[in-house]
């Protein structure tokens, strides 16, 4: 039997010449920019440009990883079962078998019936995308360096620096979710209150952010908290020169008007095998399809359940 390092070796050799061909000097994505979804990856940038330096390859998939947590906590998405073989080299999770979108908004969310302890739960999201990545770099130790303690510091080096990049990732968008253009020092803050406020609040993640995509957010509630975090926003806003209706136009295209809800998914799959009837599956991918679209209306589709728990399973 072939030893272990020399096998992650050549795996790992099969795998920067499948994303690095051109280091290589085969063909490849040499003309791919910055900005082209990577083939097989829609909405994932070209990071892999040439190189065959494990420590490079490492750093693009720690800011893949950043990136794709990033992706799912700006909608409220929690994949459930986030454990290291769901989790691709190219960044990305996989298997949504026991996944789900949030409806009121709680860091501790879970639904996955197997995270009896919230391994899994939404706020825990980054940081076990963190410890996923801590066993990669265990798996890549004699790939990184001869010697290893220098091997260790490297990969701590490299891990650690995942949390500034996921904090970076996520700051953008919750202020692209918000309408904000423009850098304050005090922007985490503001975010901070909000969610805050929203989990004090029980107030629904996605149809808060909607709400606030709309002329009409001050609206959304009585309560005074809310209302001062309301003024200390308008007021942020009013800190950048875009103009009101660019910025909810910004805030339409960064916050879903509708999600797959728990409840409504349930409809459909009891519709099909009890009844046969795909009708309400269809009706429901019909929504689904365009959840950016403000101008529909289908408030049957925006209502959470109300439901106080709900669970998802392996295979679903």
């Amino acid at each position: 039997m072939a030893d272990s390092t020399d096998q992650t070796s050549e795996f790992f050799d099969w795998v920067r010449k499948m994303w690095t061909p051109e280091a290589y000097g085969l063909p490849g994505m040499a003309a791919m920019s910055a900005t082209t979804p990577m083939p097989g990856f829609p909405g994932m940038p070209a990071l892999f440009t040439p190189t065959a330096d494990p420590k490079e390859i490492e750093r693009r998939i720690n800011e893949l990883q950043a990136v794709e947590n990033w992706l799912k906590m700006n909608v409220g998405f929690i994949h459930g079962v986030m454990n290291t073989d769901n989790i691709a080299l190219s960044g990305e999770t996989i298997d949504y078998g026991p996944c789900a979108f949030m409806d009121s908004y709680d860091p501790a969310t879970v639904f996955s019936s197997i995270d009896r302890n919230g391994r899994y739960a939404y706020g825990q999201q980054p940081h076990i995308a963190q410890w996923n990545l801590a066993r990669l770099a265990e798996a890549l130790l004699p790939l990184l360096h001869d010697d290893e303690a220098t091997a260790i510091a490297l990969a701590n080096n490299a891990v650690e620096r995942f949390e500034a990049r996921f904090k970076h990732h996520w700051l953008a968008g919750m202020r692209a979710k918000l309408g904000l253009f423009t850098k304050e020092d005090n922007d985490a803050l503001l975010v901070k209150a909000l969610v805050d406020w929203m989990q004090q609040a029980k107030a629904d993640f996605t149809n808060t952010f909607a709400a606030l995509s709309r002329a009409e957010s001050a609206a959304l509630s009585s309560d005074a908290s809310y209302h001062d975090w309301h003024q200390r926003w308008q007021e942020r806003r009013g800190r950048q020169p875009q103009s009101p209706s660019d910025v909810i136009a910004h805030m339409q295209r960064h916050n879903p008007a509708y999600i797959p809800r728990n409840h409504k998914l349930e409809e459909a799959l009891a519709a099909a095998t009890t009844n046969a009837d795909l009708s309400v599956m269809h009706r429901l991918l019909a929504v689904l399809a365009t959840p950016y679209d403000h101008a529909q209306d289908h408030p049957d589709y925006r209502a959470p359940s109300g439901a106080e728990s709900y669970r998802t399973f392996c295979g679903t």
